[in-house]
């Protein structure tokens, strides 16, 4: 229980501005990340930008070490969701200090950057409380969408592989075409000649309609749940 008169880091002014400073530069990281990509740009650009990487990578590296050094269970931090991230937060420019492409190609991690933000929006906190409230219900879906993928892809073969044997060569092959489709995505490249396959492209595609509004709705009851609590704590 805390000392009266005492507030959590969190709740202190020097807290609050302290993390309202780290949650622009995580969105500065964010539109730095596309601008490195832009060619033909001067070369001084390219400086600035390598510059305040360096800068934003002290930041967070600081305040892993800080963080790191004021918890009593250090091990506990190091090795918590949080601490992981704050840890592939810095690492990537120490990778890419590497002069191989490939484990420079690492650098890519700085995009976990981004999910350091949730430490700092109590939206954000909502969300991924919902989603720990629904990780049962979210296994059985994914179990069941995998199953569902898994027939998909596999009646389609049986259906089309001797009409159109250069587009579903195989079941593994077919597996595009019962992602785009139960995803109701349905890009078109590829898609049943057959009345067979016409058919049984319809049930699938009405069974995924289910496949996109059944998470939706157990994240969003969730949600619901978590801040109909949340205000009633007040």
């Amino acid at each position: 229980m805390l000392q009266k008169g005492v507030l959590p880091m969190s709740l202190k002014p020097s807290g609050i501005l302290l993390e309202k400073i780290l949650l622009c530069f995580i969105l500065l990281v964010a539109i730095m990340l596309p601008l490195e990509t832009l060619p033909d740009m001067p070369e001084l650009f390219y400086i600035i930008l390598s510059r305040f990487e360096l800068i934003v990578t002290a930041l967070f590296l600081g305040e892993y070490i800080v963080r790191v050094w004021l918890e009593s269970r250090k091990r506990d931090y190091i090795l918590s969701f949080y601490g992981l991230i704050d840890l592939l937060a810095i690492a990537p420019y120490f990778l890419g200090t590497v002069g191989l492409q490939e484990i420079r190609a690492l650098r890519l991690l700085r995009i976990f950057r981004l999910v350091k933000g949730a430490q700092y929006s109590a939206a954000l906190q909502r969300f991924i409380t919902a989603l720990k409230e629904t990780k049962v219900e979210m296994t059985v879906f994914a179990v069941s969408t995998m199953i569902l993928l898994y027939l998909a892809a596999s009646g389609i073969y049986f259906f089309e592989h001797a009409a159109q044997p250069d587009v579903f060569k195989s079941i593994p092959h077919a597996w595009w075409w019962a992602i785009a489709t139960l995803t109701t995505v349905g890009y078109g490249d590829i898609y049943p000649v057959t009345d067979g396959g016409k058919a049984f492209t319809s049930i699938i595609v009405l069974l995924g309609i289910g496949v996109v509004s059944v998470p939706t709705g157990i994240i969003a009851s969730a949600l619901m749940r978590v801040k109909d609590s949340g205000s009633n704590t007040l």
